[in-house]
């Protein structure tokens, strides 16, 4: 993949990891950029979380670069705030920019400190290797439980010329983004603002990384920045940006897609779509509190039908619908009508659960217009393994 231009990377191995596998990873614009970022909301947030967010606040959106790490989430820990800073200031250093235009993420198991010698003493010889081509070494280093990196670009063709949009993302477990352990960073060549920057990450986030969940939790460090340095010379015009904002949508979602895909043990996914809910924001919460239901995501697990465990999971998520006026579909199979049974064959519903890749259509009687899609994948006995032992 091509990646924008105007963009390098690097990768290399930092010993944060307990193996020797890349753990740190740089990013640069070649120019100063526009920045914007999505935090976690869980209010526990790991210190380049917080330090990062005050960068950006000081330099009124503008980056130059990223430094991300995995093997250690530099969260809850007395020194967490340093080591982020002396990152950044080595960094920048390093790279001849601004303190405040190094950007910060982290990844790996909370709680344990991180000695900021690894990264500061590793950043020359990243420094050194940048190059284009480094864009896939470092969707590599940035992983942990992942078992594949995750890239996704687009091009879109404006009246000024060609913009690229690229990205990369890790997560596997800990997702439930409201913005898992998730970590995503977008680069568009695209000469656009800061101020126009913020809402269209806010909206592609919504429309994508917070429509995923593998098991319900919300990290400490879930991270999405989207850099735009302009490189292409292509400003796009008002009437064109709608076209930009679908393009980094649809990488957003296919990164989201491929995290869920990814989940920690995971064999299946599942793709929820609800119609006629009063709103696309109560469309989302119903999508929401099916996903997250371990009864739902067993049930996909072991390929049985039962869609009243999809009934029931809705009715927990605080929206208000009627009961009698839900109809349900299993891969295109009717499975409930008007909230009671249909007739439908169970075995023929079963064979098609055993697929890699189902959709259920939650969709409500009545006039109704909200809408959403969200998606999640089964909870099996792999996903207690690799949890139960995460740190050992």
């Amino acid at each position: 993949m091509t990646p924008p231009l105007g963009f390098r990377f690097a990768a290399t191995y930092a010993g944060i990891r307990k193996t020797a596998q890349d753990d740190l990873a740089l990013m640069v614009s070649e120019r100063p950029a526009a920045a914007a970022a999505v935090f976690t909301s869980n209010l526990v947030k790991a210190a380049p979380l917080t330090v990062s967010a005050s960068y950006l606040a000081q330099s009124k959106g503008v980056a130059r670069a990223i430094v991300a790490n995995a093997g250690n989430a530099n969260c809850a820990t007395p020194n967490g705030v340093r080591v982020a800073r002396a990152t950044a200031r080595a960094a920048a250093a390093a790279l001849g920019v601004r303190e405040r235009e190094v950007l910060l993420a982290s990844t790996g198991v909370i709680g344990v400190p991180l000695d900021e010698r690894r990264i500061v003493d590793a950043l020359p010889k990243l420094v050194a290797a940048l190059a284009p081509e480094g864009f896939d070494a470092a969707a590599r280093a940035i992983l942990t439980t992942d078992t594949i990196p995750k890239t996704a670009s687009a091009e879109v063709r404006l009246q000024g010329g060609t913009v690229r949009i690229a990205g990369m993302a890790k997560g596997a477990g800990m997702i439930h983004p409201l913005m898992a352990t998730m970590l995503s960073f977008l680069f568009t060549d695209a000469d656009l603002r800061p101020a126009e920057l913020k809402p269209m990450l806010a909206a592609a986030v919504e429309r994508s990384f917070n429509r995923i969940s593998v098991d319900g939790d919300t990290s400490t460090n879930d991270t999405v920045y989207l850099i735009a340095n302009g490189a292409s010379g292509v400003r796009p015009l008002s009437k064109e940006r709608a076209r930009v904002e679908e393009a980094l949508l649809q990488v957003a979602e296919q990164l989201a897609v491929a995290i869920v895909r990814d989940g920690e043990g995971a064999r299946k996914l599942l793709t929820i779509a609800v119609e006629g809910a009063s709103s696309d924001r109560a469309a989302a919460t119903l999508a929401r509190a099916i996903a997250n239901s371990p009864l739902v995501k067993t049930a996909l697990a072991g390929a049985d039908p039962n869609w009243g465990r999809i009934l029931s999971a809705a009715g927990n998520s605080g929206v208000a619908f009627d009961p009698a006026k839900v109809d349900l579909d299993w891969n295109g199979v009717r499975v409930c009508r008007r909230g009671t049974a249909a007739d439908f064959s169970e075995d023929e519903v079963k064979r098609s659960l055993e697929e890699r890749e189902s959709v259920l259509r939650f969709a409500i009687r009545g006039k109704g217009k909200g809408r959403a899609r969200f998606w999640t994948c089964d909870l099996t006995e792999e996903y207690i393994r690799i949890n139960a032992s995460y740190r050992t």
